[in-house]
């Protein structure tokens, strides 16, 4: 019973059916009739005009996003714990060719205006010191939290009020909009995003995540630097036919929903007391002495453990309910 990553979970049959019917002979890397009309899908989506690409992982997702918004000379302020920091293996860095991260604090791995401005304003405004150009937040953050798009939106005017780009790392939109409950566009470009990391493979993907652009004039120069870093792929229909498969009838959403619920079961029976933070999504964060670690892997249960003391389980979007059930008795009978 498998609840180390939803980066494991099997593929959608959906998308296995899209990628099947797109195997047959059209426009080679991204002049296909599926690619072209990403533009549109994610447009309909958002509720307004975007351009859209597809790469084939989150770090370059991440990573070409980064690229547009921050020269080499200046920074990106993210959380200390955010996984451009800690997780990319200095690939935004390689990507903006040297851009500066300047990591700054907050309960759950989550930012608060607060929090940003207390990096920007230490910042001498001299040549001595590397400038800030770009803020990049993750929703669902790397401890399972998510963002309201009030929030997102404090965030946003603070950008704005300094200059700076807004970058969403949204590996786990998904679970972060089933969650929250509103429109795409509203924890996006209504609240000031300028760039979304739009993650599929955690969702029931096999290897397409996608860069949207609510700045379009963006797309342009990123397909530049994607070709550039290897990553247009010259089969790219079958990256793009995986993106519209997930889009279709919400989807992508409809997963998120279902591995949330998942790991709102399992955090009821875990109980307040044992969670480290609230669990908003699909990561449950456990409080487990080595002994009840133990006792739990014996009965078959797979996790990785964080923290000394602590153990993450994460659900996906198709988590057997047995599964679900069997580790939310498990953990009540601790």
């Amino acid at each position: 019973m498998r609840f180390f990553s939803d980066n494991a979970a099997p593929v959608s049959d959906a998308v296995l059916a899209a990628m099947a019917a797109a195997n047959a002979a059209d426009a080679a890397y991204d002049g296909d009739a599926l690619s072209c009309r990403l533009d549109d899908a994610f447009s309909d989506l958002f509720e307004t005009r975007v351009a859209a690409l597809w790469v084939a992982t989150g770090t370059a997702a991440n990573s070409l996003a980064l690229g547009a918004l921050c020269p080499p000379w200046r920074g990106v302020v993210c959380h200390r714990d955010a996984h451009i920091n800690n997780d990319e293996a200095g690939a935004p860095e390689f990507f903006t060719h040297g851009a500066k991260l300047m990591p700054a604090d907050g309960a759950g791995a989550k930012l608060m205006p607060e929090a940003i401005a207390a990096v920007i304003d230490l910042i001498a405004d001299d040549v001595h010191r590397v400038q800030p150009a770009a803020i990049s937040i993750t929703n669902a953050t790397e401890y399972g939290l998510v963002y309201t798009p009030d929030e997102v939106a404090a965030i946003g005017a603070l950008a704005r009020a300094r200059g700076l780009g807004l970058h969403m790392d949204g590996a786990r939109f998904a679970n972060a909009v089933a969650s929250v409950g509103c429109a795409p566009a509203d924890v996006t470009w209504r609240a000031g995003v300028d760039v979304l990391s739009f993650g599929f493979v955690k969702n029931g993907g096999m290897s397409a995540e996608a860069l949207v652009f609510f700045r379009p004039e963006l797309a342009a120069e990123v397909a530049i630097r994607r070709k550039r870093a290897g990553h247009l792929l010259s089969k790219g229909r079958y990256l793009a036919a995986q993106i519209h498969a997930l889009l279709a009838d919400d989807l992508w959403l409809a997963h998120g929903r279902a591995a949330n619920d998942a790991a709102a079961r399992i955090a009821r029976g875990a109980g307040a007391a044992r969670l480290v933070h609230p669990v908003q999504a699909n990561e449950i964060f456990v409080r487990l002495s080595e002994a009840e670690a133990a006792a739990l892997r014996a009965q078959g249960f797979g996790f990785h453990d964080w923290a000394p003391g602590e153990a993450r389980f994460v659900t996906s979007w198709n988590q057997a309910e047995g599964e679900v059930d069997a580790l939310a008795a498990a953990l009540a009978a601790l």
